[in-house]
C-alpha cells in the first residue's frame, strides 16, 4: 500500500469533496478519482458514495480513516526524524576519553549537548588502548586518544602532553636536568596508576625511566588517578602524572612538568574510517572549535 494513495483518501475525506481534494494535493480530479479506485481495489470495499452532498465515507472508509491518519502521521514523522538525524540534530554518539583529555573531552562534549540538545552523547572514561577496541567494534564512535593510532583508524591531532612531577605542597622540587630528575627518582618510592588501568601512562613512565637511568620503587598503586593526586595531596608520596591533570588536581599538590622527549607524547581524535555516523564530522568540527576558544 503506497502512502500517496493513503493522503488521497484521506483529502476526500476531508475536503467531503473530490474537486477541493485535488485541488489540496495539487492534482486532478481525474487523476485522485483513478487513486481513490486503486486503493478500493486493494481493500476490496467501496470507500466513499458520492451524491449531492459530496463524497460520504462508507461505513469501510470510516473504519480505515483513523488507521489511515494514524500511519501517514507515523511516516511523515520518522521522514522528519530521519532528516534531522542526517544534519546531525538528533542521533548517539558515544565519546570515549582517557587522563591525557580529562580537560578537553568534558568541555567539548558539553558544547556539543549545548548546540544539539536532541543528540544522546555519552561520555565514558577509558584507557586509549580500550578506546581503539570499542571503535573497531563499533560501540564507541569518537576517542580522545594517545597518538598514534593503529592502521584503519583514522585520526586528528588536537594537543600535545607531557609527563609531570606530582609532589606534595611545600616540598622541595627537583631540578629539570636529567642527572637532578635520575637522582631524586632513584629509591623514591612513588604512587602510581595500576598499569591495567594506564597502560599508556605505564609506557610513557617507563620510557621516561628508561630514560634518565633510573627505576624507582612502587610504594601505592590504585585504579584511579583522583586516588593518586589525593594520595600525594595527604602528603603519602610523590607521583609521575599527565601535566593536564591540572584541571583537576586538589589542593596540596604542586606539578612540575618534565621537559624531555621521554616525557611527552601526542594527543588527538580518533575516529573509524568506515563509519558513516553523521554526528562524528559535526562533533569534530565543535570539539576544534572548543580547543581554538582556549587557546
Amino acid at each position: 500500500m503506497e502512502l500517496r494513495l493513503l493522503r488521497s483518501f484521506i483529502a476526500v475525506a476531508e475536503n467531503r469533496n473530490f474537486g477541493a481534494a485535488a485541488r489540496a494535493l495539487m492534482t486532478t480530479q481525474s487523476a485522485l478519482t483513478k487513486q481513490i479506485q486503486l486503493l478500493e481495489r486493494q481493500s476490496g470495499s467501496a470507500l466513499f458514495t458520492r451524491g449531492r452532498h459530496g463524497a460520504v465515507l462508507t461505513a469501510a472508509g470510516e473504519a480505515l480513516l483513523a488507521d489511515s491518519v494514524d500511519l501517514v502521521r507515523r511516516a511523515d514523522a520518522l521522514a522528519q526524524r530521519m532528516e534531522r538525524v542526517a544534519m546531525g540534530a538528533e542521533g548517539v554518539l558515544n565519546v570515549g576519553f582517557g587522563m591525557s583529555a580529562i580537560d578537553v573531552a568534558p568541555r567539548a562534549v558539553a558544547v556539543f549537548r549545548a548546540g544539539h540538545p536532541g543528540v544522546d552523547i555519552r561520555l565514558e572514561d577509558m584507557s586509549s588502548t580500550a578506546q581503539f577496541e570499542g571503535i573497531r567494534n563499533g560501540s564507541l564512535h569518537v576517542g580522545f586518544v594517545r597518538l598514534p593510532a593503529p592502521p584503519g583508524i583514522l585520526t586528528r591531532e588536537i594537543r600535545s602532553d607531557q609527563l609531570a612531577l606530582a609532589i606534595p605542597s611545600g616540598e622541595p622540587v627537583p631540578l629539570a636536568d636529567r642527572r637532578s630528575l635520575r637522582e631524586w627518582f632513584q629509591d623514591r618510592p612513588l604512587v602510581s596508576l595500576l598499569q591495567a588501568r594506564g597502560p599508556g601512562l605505564a609506557a610513557q613512565t617507563s620510557e621516561l625511566f628508561k630514560d634518565l637511568g633510573c627505576s624507582p620503587p612502587s610504594m601505592y598503586g590504585t585504579s584511579d588517578l583522583l586516588t593518586v593526586l589525593a594520595l600525594v595531596a595527604a602528603g603519602a608520596g610523590s607521583s609521575v602524572v599527565p601535566a593536564s591533570v591540572s584541571a583537576i588536581a586538589p589542593e596540596g599538590v604542586q606539578l612540575v612538568p618534565i621537559d624531555l622527549d621521554s616525557a611527552s607524547w601526542s594527543v588527538g581524535t580518533a575516529w573509524l574510517e568506515e563509519c558513516r555516523n553523521p554526528l562524528i564530522p559535526l562533533f569534530l568540527e565543535f570539539t576544534q572549535a572548543t580547543l581554538n576558544l582556549r587557546g
